[in-house]
């Protein structure tokens, strides 16, 4: 099961990848050499499916309404919102990964904030940033693919399915970029080991471990898989909706300066917003992911296990939250500004 999702998803990825990474000026001549053949085919399937009416063109902001009046958004040549998410993504990463790792160890141990910190400021400045190779690599990828991903099923979704709703549109077009962001999961994972105290001593650095975990199979790369699709698909429905309504309702008069202000004060609060609501999840990924061989537990299992091991509380499984939402204030925020400013000089 788990090689027939990765698979499907890694087909439809090369697939739309490669549409991308094409040169506009050779994807023209393609088209139009194909444009003459089906030219009267496509205009009697337009037909066909708008009652005999000619289509209506939709704006890149049509998910806010079929009937809502609102600005088109322009937009860049196919490709260039990889970049500008994989630029956001790295200097974000820099900037948060020691308040990442704070976070983590609360969320891993159930510890405070101060112990999290003198269990940081035991172990020395060496090992502040051990660990930083999997999420820079891992999340600068996974944030490119979100963007340029989710541009690219946008514009497959209306090109293939003009008579699906924008709103419909969007937000499998969404789902879809976030179940592209978990062919990473073995960063992640990774991640996750390296930062673990536990494994201080017997992994000597992230290709040592990632060397160590061959000997379970390929399945153990991926563990935790199941979350992190549940994750990364919601995440990034609510991230894309309530961001193009947001970028909607910003004000047009301010300079640049206005508008950057806006734009992290937008993905700071959404961040923040969806991070809390997905932190049980991520506590019950991070579970799943610092074990090392043995049986795959489920995900409801793992949840029974953690409610049980704090006490049967709720709100112990949100133990770190406060960290996790100040971080995602400052990373989102980060994230969304940095990435319009990119966008910007695309356009």
């Amino acid at each position: 099961m788990l090689r027939a999702i990765l698979f499907c998803v890694w087909v439809g990825n090369i697939h739309i990848c490669f549409v991308a990474a094409t040169p506009v000026s050779v994807r023209r001549k393609i088209t139009r050499g194909k444009e003459g053949k089906h030219l009267q085919w496509n205009k009697k399937v337009q037909r066909r499916w708008s009652g005999g009416q000619p289509a209506r063109r939709r704006s890149a902001m049509s998910s806010l309404g079929p009937d809502r009046p609102c600005e088109a958004r322009p937009l860049v040549a196919p490709g260039r919102e990889f970049f500008c998410g994989w630029g956001a993504a790295f200097i974000n990463i820099t900037i948060t990964f020691p308040i990442n790792k704070v976070m983590f160890r609360q969320m891993l141990h159930g510890v405070s904030m101060w112990s999290a910190l003198g269990q940081l400021r035991g172990e020395g400045m060496f090992f502040l940033y051990r660990g930083i190779l999997p999420p820079l690599f891992q999340k600068t990828v996974s944030v490119s693919l979100m963007f340029g991903m989710y541009d690219q099923y946008q514009r497959t979704l209306r090109r293939s399915a003009p008579r699906l709703h924008p709103v419909l549109a969007d937000m499998s077009a969404a789902a879809l970029a976030g179940a592209s962001e978990a062919l990473l999961t073995p960063f992640e994972r990774l991640q996750i080991l390296m930062q673990d105290r536990h494994y201080h001593e017997r992994f000597a650095n992230t290709w040592h471990a990632a060397r160590q975990l061959r000997t379970f199979g390929l399945a153990e790369y991926y563990r935790g898989l199941v979350p992190i699709l549940l994750r990364n698909s919601a995440s990034n429905v609510l991230f894309f909706g309530l961001r193009e309504r947001l970028k909607a309702a910003a004000p047009h008069d301010g300079g640049r300066a206005s508008s950057a202000a806006w734009d992290f004060a937008c993905g700071a609060l959404i961040g923040a917003f969806i991070s809390t609501v997905m932190y049980p999840l991520n506590v019950v990924k991070t579970h799943m992911q610092s074990r090392v061989g043995g049986p795959f537990a489920g995900v409801l299992a793992t949840t029974a296990e953690l409610y049980r091991a704090r006490g049967r509380s709720v709100r112990a499984l949100f133990r770190g939250v406060h960290i996790n939402y100040t971080r995602s204030l400052i990373s989102w925020g980060i994230i969304n500004s940095t990435y319009e400013l990119l966008r910007s000089h695309f356009v």
